[in-house]
């Protein structure tokens, strides 16, 4: 149990990113804006890969199931059908600020709150998932869970300033947007003690559970992440921020792990 603290360092990372409102006058130019979400869309992509399918894998093989691609291909996609159907229910807008499409009576700030706090419940689940992976003696080592979470701390920092500049040019309230920020990341060490609490309960269900992790993340990165990053101008400055993130993540992983 001594391990659970790990579960809080993303959301440092959130916290982190969060606290720059107070420091930077105004929001970010185009380019840095896009380099950042490129950058965290390359992490969450290589975190999937390296960090939860490949164990998932792995997992299925210590557990002698007899098609061992099936758990992996099982959870990934209802781990998509989750975020899929929770995208659905919660009001909220993409990282473009734009309104577009959303109809509610909830402020501006309200919807970039919970569009960020949707962003961060599957790497919340992805610690959690792999927390319970290292402690039940699985194939996963301790280097390896910590790389997926410096990983993911490390990429909510941009993430949580991209969110909190946007909420303080609608407000003009520094110390308002910086809660809004800090609240939305108290939803990553919530869900990965959830996971990790399910995955101990029910651990037979552990390659489920990590491909589950690895859907509902790249469910974000693909429906938010991505085509934020590529529209308008300044698309090439993402799209080799999102290499040099996957990158980064995978030397992370396979250098500890």
């Amino acid at each position: 149990m001594i391990n659970l603290w790990l579960t809080l360092i993303p959301f440092v990372g959130t916290t982190l990113g969060s606290s720059l409102v107070f420091f930077l006058k105004k929001d970010l130019k185009e380019p840095i804006k896009k380099a950042l979400i490129g950058f965290a869309a390359g992490v969450m992509i290589a975190a999937a890969i390296f960090s939860l399918i490949l164990p998932s894998i792995e997992e299925a093989k210590a557990q002698e199931i007899p098609v061992i691609w099936l758990p992996a291909a099982i959870g990934f996609t209802c781990g998509m059908f989750f975020l899929l159907i929770f995208d659905s229910l919660v009001p909220h807008i993409h990282l473009d600020n734009k309104e577009e499409g959303v109809k509610t009576k909830l402020s501006k700030d309200k919807l970039l709150f919970l569009s960020v706090t949707l962003h961060n419940i599957p790497e919340g689940l992805a610690v959690g998932a792999l927390l319970a992976a290292f402690i039940n003696n699985s194939n996963v080592s301790y280097m390896a869970l910590l790389s997926l979470v410096i990983g993911i701390a490390i990429q909510n920092i941009p993430e949580g300033t991209i969110v909190t500049l946007p909420m303080y040019s609608n407000n003009k309230n520094k110390k308002k947007s910086f809660l809004y920020g800090f609240i939305s990341g108290i939803v990553e060490p919530i869900s990965a003690l959830l996971m990790f609490f399910l995955v101990d309960y029910l651990n037979f269900l552990l390659p489920y559970f990590l491909s589950f992790a690895a859907g509902a993340m790249l469910y974000v990165v693909i429906e938010e992440l991505i085509p934020e990053s590529q529209t308008g101008k300044h698309s090439n400055v993402a799209t080799i921020s999102l290499m040099i993130g996957f990158v980064l993540m995978m030397i992370l992983d396979i250098a500890l792990g």
